[in-house]
């Protein structure tokens, strides 16, 4: 077997593949999934501003994160902004996207208990 460790190749890496045909040649399925965030992130680059890049960012994050648990990311938008004005600091943990999916999603499973 030939020498990779100069180029900084894990061999273990490249001889699973023909062994193995569960495992995937590329990493397509990850690279679709971060595409929207590097396209998203070259963008930014010309907001203006760098506090609006910022309070971008952090609201492609709460997408993203509402996408990855599931949620439809305008019902949750729509239900904690509507909410967040009357809630206090204590409050805030309760409307993150993975309590908001707990408490949405599954109600069910709160009631049983």
């Amino acid at each position: 077997m030939p020498d990779f460790q100069g180029i900084g190749v894990n061999v273990f890496h490249l001889s699973l593949y023909p062994e193995d045909g569960r495992v995937e040649i590329d990493n397509n399925l990850v690279e679709n999934a971060i595409r929207p965030t590097a396209l998203g992130k070259k963008n930014w680059l010309f907001m203006g501003d760098a506090d609006a890049g910022e309070r971008g960012a952090i609201l492609y994050t709460v997408i993203e994160s509402c996408r990855r648990r599931g949620i439809d990311p305008y019902a949750y938008l729509k239900d904690v902004l509507t909410r967040l004005p009357n809630m206090t600091n204590r409050q805030v943990p309760e409307v993150t996207p993975s309590a908001w999916a707990k408490a949405h999603l599954h109600p069910q499973r709160q009631a049983a208990s």
